[in-house]
């Protein structure tokens, strides 16, 4: 069995007087894609942000590779080979995406090797290429999502933190994506830890989940089992008609192809 390479021991991550992670604990496997479920507010964008450092968690552990990082500056957390990928698609708009991508980059002194992984990217993302030279905010929401992926490989982290890589995206461009996250962890052996809504579409792309309500995890195990429990179907899957309503919307719009 793979060793742990990121473990969350009893955290407690509050808003001023109101917490939001009441004692979360859970771990990811070396080279494996793990997901965390849960609804809107459930709680799995600050998990990542109290990972990454972004927020400081008031009590528990986080240890990356056997380091503990709980209250590191992200800057140091980033060195020590974690990405984060945030919800929102949050680019710089005014740079071009060049920038962006090298702004991914900005620890690294090893120039030939950055432009190896330019060129990675470039293999994964072809459009970025296309569009290398054109602003960010230009891209379309889709181009955008795929930016922020390629800009948090750009550091080479060991494990990359991904925010709701689906949201506001076409079920077909939803797809497409997944499908490169999982080239990614297979082809450079990088660890995966992302939070979802989807949950058909997380489960059927990772190895193991979690599913966080409230603040809290409520359930886990193999992703293939996760994707088989009633409870799971009933509660996320069973909104399938939801997403159904939602694709006709999409396709109404015209938005993001």
């Amino acid at each position: 069995m793979n060793e742990s390479l990121l473990k969350v021991e009893n955290i407690e991550t509050y808003y001023g007087p109101i917490m939001a992670i009441r004692g979360v604990s859970f771990e990811v496997k070396k080279g494996s894609i793990v997901t965390i479920l849960g609804s809107n507010g459930a709680g799995k964008t600050t998990i990542l942000k109290t990972i990454s450092g972004a927020i400081d968690p008031r009590k528990g552990k986080i240890t990356l590779n056997g380091k503990e990082i709980q209250k590191k500056d992200p800057d140091k957390i980033l060195k020590l080979g974690m990405s984060h990928s945030p919800e929102g698609r949050e680019v710089f708009p005014y740079c071009s995406v060049l920038e962006n991508l090298q702004m991914g980059a900005f620890t690294r002194n090893d120039q030939k090797e950055i432009n190896i992984d330019l060129e990675q990217v470039f293999n994964y993302f072809p459009i970025l290429k296309e569009r290398m030279n054109q602003p960010a905010g230009l891209l379309s929401g889709g181009e955008q999502q795929m930016l922020c992926i390629s800009r948090s490989l750009m550091s080479r982290p060991s494990i990359m933190l991904l925010d709701e890589p689906s949201l506001g995206l076409s079920p077909k461009l939803v797809k497409e994506i997944f499908k490169i996250i999982v080239r990614i962890n297979k082809e450079l052996k990088t660890t995966i830890l992302l939070v979802e809504q989807n949950a058909n579409i997380a489960l059927s792309n990772s190895d193991f989940g979690y599913v966080l309500e409230l603040g809290r995890i409520v359930m886990e195990g193999d992703s293939a089992e996760l994707l088989d429990k009633e409870d799971i179907k009933e509660f996320y899957l069973g909104q399938q008609d939801a997403g159904i309503r939602g694709e006709k919307r999409w396709k109404k719009k015209k938005m993001w192809r």
